[in-house]
């Protein structure tokens, strides 16, 4: 017996719950934005009048203005988002206790066992819960209904808003094959240019390749995406106490203004593998690897990562080792916009991944010491706050913000 799984997506959900509150906006161009004034200021949402000029998500402030001179924006009120996104998982809740959500505006639904208790088939329960979300709140979603989550979520993009899609072992190739393969899940921007280049446009296409062609463009992600696109995905949908193993901790920062001093870059490293470390402290795990993402001032991305020898969850080794990608990568005077460090390879226990050196000085008397160190900073800034105390730097300090 075929699962039935729903994806449900709130329709331009920040906007929606700003209209909530600004009803006389609702047929006016409107976006939900970060700080006009600062670099950070992209759109974040934007109502259907807005979306109809071709204002869209991620672009800066400045180009939206220039589609819509007359858009109006609005502060984005985080608290009240998540408080909306438990209400309508409540709502899920009671058709069943298999709710997966897929970031604040999105959740994944396997209502396999409980379907009898409320439908007939997955349509009918997409239907009323779209109507309950309506009523209730006075938000709308789009659901995708389907045997897998991959399809579910094809299926509440297909169409938008406050609709319901049913992608079915007896139409999912009519629907999915001729839809860009970038509209399949985990199918990025930059695997989508790559894809693209080889003449594979179409999931259709995707699903047509050999797995070892996929595989020698894109790693072990090429074998995975082709099973997708064949409808062979079967991951289960893990209500919020399941969740899987976390597999990074990363912390990223765009900077208020471009860095091209090295010991500037050096210093926004120290910061962000201090958060990484303290991260990774409280969650009581170790990482095998660290990764660093550098954006440029014209938006070209660079990342590198590397194998640690020993595991760790201290600032001192995840910095030393951001260093050493960093210098490889940069070519100064290039201006850096971005930064991001993030630790691979988590595990509950440290780990060492090189042959111990009979003849070399022993490091773990060092180690307990930067531990020790690292660990009452920690206790510090649990007592007085995050910015109480640092490591020192040297040069100007660069502005930096959580991610």
């Amino acid at each position: 017996m075929d699962r039935v799984i729903l994806h449900c997506d709130l329709n331009c959900f920040y906007a929606s719950v700003e209209l909530l509150r600004h009803p006389e906006l609702r047929e006016v161009p409107m976006a939900v934005c970060g700080d006009p004034t600062s670099r950070h200021g992209i759109i974040l949402a934007k109502n259907e009048p807005a979306k109809r000029l071709g204002i869209r998500t991620a672009e800066t402030i400045w180009q939206a203005k220039k589609k819509a001179p007359d858009l109006v924006l609005l502060p984005p009120h985080h608290d009240l988002y998540r408080r909306y996104s438990r209400l309508v998982n409540e709502i899920y809740g009671h058709y069943t206790d298999l709710v997966e959500p897929f970031g604040i505006d999105e959740s994944w639904l396997d209502i396999t066992g409980s379907l009898h208790l409320f439908g007939t088939d997955g349509k009918q329960v997409a239907d009323e819960i779209r109507r309950r979300v309506k009523e209730e709140l006075g938000l709308t979603i789009s659901v995708g209904v389907s045997f897998n989550k991959v399809f579910a979520k094809l299926g509440s993009d297909y169409r938008k808003p406050d609709a319901t899609t049913v992608i079915s072992r007896e139409n999912w190739r009519d629907i999915v094959w001729p839809l860009p393969v970038g509209a399949l899940l985990f199918v990025g921007s930059a695997a989508q240019q790559l894809l693209n280049s080889h003449g594979i446009r179409t999931i259709g296409q995707l699903a047509a390749c050999a797995p070892e062609q996929l595989e020698a463009l894109l790693g072990r992600q090429g074998y995975q995406l082709h099973r997708y696109a064949n409808g062979l995905e079967d991951a289960p949908v893990r209500p919020q106490h399941q969740r899987e193993p976390v597999k990074s901790v990363g912390n990223g920062t765009t900077f208020a203004t471009d860095l091209t001093d090295w010991e500037e870059i050096c210093t926004g490293l120290r910061l962000l593998s201090d958060s990484v470390a303290q991260r990774l402290r409280q969650q009581k795990l170790y990482c095998g690897g660290v990764q660093v993402t550098i954006r440029d001032d014209h938006f070209k991305t660079i990342t590198r990562q590397k194998r640690l020898p020993e595991s760790t969850h201290l600032m001192k080794d995840i910095y030393h080792a951001a260093l050493d990608l960093t210098r490889t990568a940069w070519r100064a005077p290039l201006p850096i916009r971005m930064l991001t460090v993030t630790a691979l390879y988590l595990t509950e226990a440290a780990e060492s991944y090189q042959q111990l050196d009979l003849l070399a000085e022993p490091q773990s008397q060092h180690s307990e010491k930067q531990e020790q160190l690292e660990k009452a900073m920690d206790a510090i800034r649990g007592k007085f706050g995050k910015g109480s105390i640092a490591f020192g730097t040297t040069g100007r300090r660069p502005s930096v913000r959580d991610d």
